[in-house]
């Protein structure tokens, strides 16, 4: 009989394969994976940040499309009093042919309701969202999205 019909090789073979991993090898796995996970993080938060910013540049313009829509068909803009809301909900006005929004008005990417000034400052109307920070001013994701600055 052969040792290899016996099966003593295959058991054999089978105790010297049952090697695992040392805890050194587990550790600079671990390590590699924490540095990846730490560069690729940083990297996806930032990401964040500016996805917000364009997030609120398009529905600034979203938003100055739909006025635009509702002076054509009234003859001004919405007052201040009025707010956006009148670009979904007609608030009694005569020659309103909304709803000029397809959803309610939105909040800004950080979950405040936009600011809107009819007579603005800046042009016929002033719209903004204060950034992530929620004061006037700032950089990077703090800084202010408005309607003049698109």
């Amino acid at each position: 009989m052969s040792i290899f019909a016996s099966g003593k090789y295959s058991k054999e073979r089978r105790i010297c394969s049952q090697e695992g991993f040392t805890l050194i090898e587990l550790l600079v796995v671990m390590v590699i994976l924490g540095l990846l996970v730490g560069l690729i993080g940083l990297n996806v938060f930032k990401r964040l940040g500016e996805s917000k910013q364009k997030a609120a540049r398009v529905q600034i313009a979203m938003m100055g499309d739909a006025l635009d829509a509702f002076r054509l068909d009234v003859g001004r803009y919405p007052t201040t009093d009025e707010g956006l809301e009148a670009l979904y909900k007609n608030p009694g006005i005569t020659g309103w042919n909304g709803p000029y929004l397809q959803k309610d008005v939105p909040h800004d990417p950080w979950g405040r309701p936009y600011i809107y000034r009819c007579p603005g400052e800046h042009g016929d109307y002033d719209l903004e969202s204060l950034g992530a920070d929620g004061q006037e001013g700032g950089t990077g994701e703090n800084a202010d999205v408005t309607s003049w600055q698109q």
